[in-house]
């Protein structure tokens, strides 16, 4: 039996909306798209790749008891909250909102370009914690056909719950994010430590909501299981061993940005 398996996400087959204004893709059940096949997987409940065009954006509103989180692509994004934080996020930049009891914020795109970011969710281990806001960044040279770990549980050697700081954003799930920009022809290896893992292909070639193109990305294990995705394409993963070894190539013709979430 293959230590791991994997269940392919298309780009094409997540919600998809164009509101003018915003252009985003669910990976799961959000707002008026609704799959009973997509509602969560493990302590992760959002993956939005959201395009908000220049000087328009989400309005405050209101969340609890999430933990919400941005991966800047490209363009800035501008944050304000009922905490008093304000900040401009640009490229690398992952900012986390531990919701908590409650907490109101807005997101708008800043200056005279779209910023492109993937919103992320995902439920908290323990309920009704105070509301924190912490930022990391992260050089695309830090990423660059290696990994870097931008997220992990805050009860997890090494990480650090300050705002700001080196290391990655502290969240409250039993979650751990890596980034890595793999060149083409290059390849990476990532113990999964987890019971399950979501891997994603990020739409870095365009606006596209059609069949996935650009960047092309094999997910295997060895003498297992594998799957070829391609940009806006993810994949479920079952760790069906202990021990599990995530096998990562890029085969296409151009680098490729992704992410694999460690999950219990």
């Amino acid at each position: 039996m293959s230590s791991l398996k994997f269940t392919p996400r298309k780009s094409e087959e997540r919600g998809h909306a164009d509101h003018g204004w915003l252009k985003t893709f669910h990976t799961f059940s959000a707002g008026p798209y609704q799959d009973h096949k997509h509602k969560l997987f493990g302590p992760l409940r959002i993956i939005n790749e959201d395009r908000v065009a220049p000087r328009t954006g989400f309005g405050f509103h209101s969340h609890r008891e999430f933990e919400i989180f941005s991966y800047v692509i490209s363009g800035e994004l501008e944050h304000k909250d009922s905490m008093g934080n304000t900040e401009i996020l640009k490229r690398g930049d992952v900012q986390l909102t531990s919701a908590g009891t409650g907490i109101s914020h807005s997101e708008k795109a800043h200056g005279g370009d779209e910023v492109h970011f993937l919103q992320i969710w995902s439920l908290p281990a323990t309920a009704r914690l105070q509301p924190k806001y912490f930022t990391r960044h992260f050089t695309d040279e830090e990423k660059t056909d290696k990994w870097a770990k931008v997220v992990a549980p805050v009860w997890a050697d090494g990480v650090k719950d300050t705002r700001e700081g080196e290391g990655p954003a502290p969240v409250q799930s039993a979650l751990t994010l890596y980034a890595s920009i793999l060149g083409t022809g290059k390849a990476l290896s990532k113990p999964l430590e987890g019971k399950k893992a979501y891997v994603q292909v990020i739409q870095t070639s365009g606006y596209n909501d059609r069949q996935a193109s650009g960047a092309s990305v094999k997910f295997s294990t060895k003498g297992g299981d594998e799957v070829e995705l391609r940009e806006g394409d993810g994949a479920y993963v079952d760790v069906r061993k202990e021990g599990a070894i995530l096998e990562v190539e890029n085969v296409g013709d151009r680098a490729a940005e992704l992410l694999v979430f460690d999950l219990e």
